[in-house]
């Protein structure tokens, strides 16, 4: 039970934060939040050398046995390398928040809350087995980054960004859920690692493709691919810590992890590769492309972090055609390996990118590449950091990015000799794609770090005289440097440990455990390769765009941005605002008449509707009692009440009436042997009577003025249709018993069960004990509010006299 426990420790920790943060104010709240990532991410490494050896976990704790919806932690390699990236980069964006955020300034404890809520929804997603909680920690990652990215809500675009991301996000989770759904009515179940079993038999079903494009909608708008990246650029309004983790290590990750967990399922089908290896392809040229635009630091981070994604996605697509049989190739079989290796890479250099523009802002005052320059000597260290992780993202040695990038073009020169569903023609624009994309990506990375420390000094341009960063902001940033270099050295140790068996998850059908995926990583393999050969070409081309950008940048700006996505989006929005509006003012009229007329008449078509589709007119006067003569006289008594009621000219006269109506209720429950109600009517009706009674006697009398009210066939029309639908539901209910009545079981179990003789009170007090409590506990705190009122009446009057 302790592995599912683990997700939630998190989510249970944040309760004790805003107690924390008002408590003890001297110490920064982030030492008290570092221990949770930072005891996780120990506990998951203990399950690596078991995990490496191709073990899985698996527990589960029921959540709604009644719907079958368990909450099932499954950690396999898959899932425990998505964890340790989870914890172990958690822990440090945590550290780095301490000296980023200020304790006396921010709101530390609403940042830890959101934060610890984001890491408990994260691990859910990666180690959820079951289809519906996976949905559910899927829309709380939307949830709590909402929050994230609008931390600093004073501010109009981080409002906007996080809007903005969770239309987005959670528009594309609702059509996973869809899709989800759709797999459930084809498998049979919830389980995703018993839908991978039965995968083969799916693939016939007509609701499989709809099922597909369904769940890649989810991932493709989370992860931010074609065209759904437009939310992940004005994310970017949330603090650095923000933007460190969710968009370079873990949220924008959850889309990649969802289509690497779904293609043992989907890998079958030519659709599924093509999507995904298209769309990749296609989003890592246009972020690449986009990102040299940017004048914005995290800007460039922004679109570069598309742009890798597309490189992660494009990779597991073109692994899946390892499934189709004779046709896979080596070179095809590790584009998961790749995509993997790529993964864990990016997650090393883009974090220390992120950590670092933070690092620049806060020392400076500005993110704007355009105001900044000749940086290298005044934060030599930062300068340092940032070269190494420019340069691996660049996919130069010695650095991890190197390594993965090679392997991906590998990858995609492959493509085009795959004689599968087109591949071996049109797969030749695959490369020739990457490449571009590559050339620009080096453009970028070369942009990113020279220009800002790099080139002429500009202190007039600066809102603050810069200076080195504390050391303690350093730290995360570098931890990860290092790891970025000490990848490039140890690869095959990064690749046994933590790759194989997320390949092996990956791909269960082609390997049986981690040890049997024979992939050894090298920088050098004794021979000039294509793809090394592609990377000279990079390299080349790369640094003269680098030193011509001044010449060539302003083609941006012939971009109109009226045909941008991000104007279709406001345009969408805007319209929906405005029409929306205008339907609501149709409504919206102010009258609780109107309101009314709405609501029953919505009832009554909805329920006669109901009654006709499902021919429910079933009416039967079979078993009912016969009619007595005084029963007639009780309606009749009770109709002239009633109408008496509505019609009278004085009160006294109304509350007679009423009166009349609620004992004559009484007397039908005496005849129909129901004492206990009866009574309680009784109470009830005499109570109220003498209460009205007080209260109208305070009141100024009625006046004598008539309305004459004119008739309206629409009110006649909705009065009649209630008064229908009432009487056929009544009878059709008595007439017909799809279901067995649940008064037999009451009468079979009030004393058996519950223990009572009196199968009203049985009732009320055992099986419908919380709704009874909740009545008492209501009338209560409405009791206290009226003797609230009282005292304050009383103590006003009291001082009125002191005072006189």
């Amino acid at each position: 039970m302790l592995q599912v426990l683990y997700i939630f420790i998190p989510m249970l920790a944040a309760i004790f934060v805003p107690f924390l943060y008002k408590s003890i104010k001297n110490i920064h709240t982030g030492w008290f939040v570092l221990a949770v990532p930072a005891t996780l991410a120990i506990i998951y490494a203990s399950y690596i050398a078991k995990v490496a050896d191709g073990k899985v976990f698996l527990q589960e704790l029921p959540w709604i046995p009644s719907l079958d919806i368990s909450v099932v932690s499954y950690l396999d390699g898959l899932s425990l390398l998505f964890s340790l990236l989870i914890t172990g980069i958690g822990s440090l964006v945590v550290l780095y928040s301490i000296f980023y955020l200020d304790k006396h300034k921010e709101k530390l404890h609403n940042f830890y809350v959101y934060l610890l809520l984001f890491m408990t929804a994260m691990l859910g997603i990666v180690q959820s087995d079951h289809l519906i909680t996976l949905y559910f920690f899927w829309e709380l990652t939307s949830i709590s980054s909402f929050l994230l990215i609008g931390y600093w809500y004073s501010r109009d675009a981080s409002r906007f960004g996080a809007l903005k991301s969770m239309m987005i996000t959670v528009g594309g989770g609702l059509m996973m859920l869809g899709g989800f759904i759709l797999l459930y009515l084809m498998g049979g179940t919830y389980s995703i690692r018993e839908l991978i079993v039965i995968a083969p038999n799916l693939v016939q079903h007509p609701l499989f493709t709809w099922s597909l494009v369904l769940i890649l909608l989810g991932a493709f708008t989370k992860s931010a691919q074609f065209p759904f990246y437009i939310w992940l650029p004005d994310a970017m309004e949330a603090p650095t810590p923000v933007s460190a983790y969710l968009h370079s290590a873990t949220m924008v990750k959850a889309g990649i992890y969802l289509v690497a967990r779904f293609t043992p399922i989907f890998a079958v089908s030519e659709l599924w590769i093509w999507l995904v290896t298209g769309v990749g392809i296609l989003t890592l040229f246009w972020g690449s492309f986009f990102a040299v635009k940017q004048t914005d630091l995290k800007g460039i981070l922004a679109f570069s972090t598309v742009s890798q994604l597309g490189l992660i996605m494009s990779l597991l697509g073109a692994s899946a055609l390892a499934f189709h049989g004779n046709g896979a190739t080596d070179t095809i079989k590790f584009a998961a390996f790749a995509a993997i290796f790529h993964l864990i890479n990016h997650a090393t250099f883009k974090g220390s990118l992120f950590m670092i523009a933070g690092i620049v802002d806060h020392e400076t005052g500005t993110r704007d590449i355009r105001k900044l320059g000749g940086l290298m000597s005044i934060m030599p260290l930062s300068f340092t950091v940032a070269a190494i992780g420019s340069l691996s993202m660049a996919g130069l040695p010695p650095f991890n990015g190197f390594l993965s990038k090679e392997m991906f073009l590998t990858a995609m020169l492959a493509l085009q000799n795959f004689e599968f569903s087109g591949f071996d023609t049109w797969g030749a624009l695959f490369p020739i794609v990457a490449w571009i994309a590559s050339i620009f990506t080096f453009v970028y990375s070369f942009y990113f770090v020279f220009r800002t420390f790099t080139g002429k000094y500009k202190p007039e341009k600066l809102p603050h005289k810069p200076h080195e960063a504390p050391i303690g902001m350093l730290i995360s940033p570098m931890i990860l440097a290092a790891l970025v270099v000490t990848i490039f050295f140890i690869p095959n140790l990064v690749g046994d440990t933590f790759v194989k068996p997320a390949v092996q998850a990956i791909q269960p059908f082609l390997y049986d455990s981690p040890k049997d995926i024979d992939i050894h990583v090298a920088a050098w393999h004794g021979e000039i390769t294509p793809e090394l050969l592609m990377t000279f070409g990079i390299v080349l081309v790369g640094v003269l765009l680098f030193v011509a950008l001044p010449k060539w940048q302003g083609i941006y700006q012939k971009f109109p941005r009226a045909l941008t996505l991000n104007n279709a989006y406001d345009k969408i929005m805007l319209g929906l605002d405005v029409g929306l509006n205008r339907v609501s003012r149709l409504y919206m009229t102010g009258s609780m008449r109107h309101y009314l007329l709405y609501m029953f008449s919505s009832i009554a078509a909805i329920v006669i509707g109901s009654l006709f589709v499902k021919n429910a007119f079933t009416v039967s006067f079979q078993d009912t009692a016969p009619i007595r003569p005084y029963e007639i006289i009780l309606v009749v008594v009770l109709v002239i009440g009633t109408a008496l009621t509505i019609l009278a000219k004085s009160r006294l006269t109304a509350i007679i009436g009423l009166g009349a109506v609620g004992y004559t209720v009484a007397l039908f429950f005496v005849i129909f042997n129901a004492p206990d109600l009866a009574l309680t009517q009784l109470v009830i009706e005499t109570i109220s009577v003498a209460l009205f009674l007080l209260a109208f006697y305070h009141l100024p009398k009625l006046g004598k003025r008539e309305e004459r009210m004119r008739f309206q066939l629409n009110r006649a029309i909705v009065s009649i249709a209630v008064g229908v639908m009432v009487t056929l539901l009544a009878l059709s209910a008595h007439s017909q018993k799809l279901i067995p009545t649940i008064s037999k079981y009451y009468e079979e179990t009030v004393y058996s069960k519950a223990g009572g003789g009196n199968i009203v009170n049985v009732i009320l007090v055992d099986y419908r004990g919380f709704d009874t409590l909740f009545e008492i506990t209501v009338l209560a705190i409405a009791g206290m509010a009226i003797l609230a009122m009282i005292k304050l009446r009383m103590n006003r009057k009291e001082k009125s006299h002191e005072n006189k």
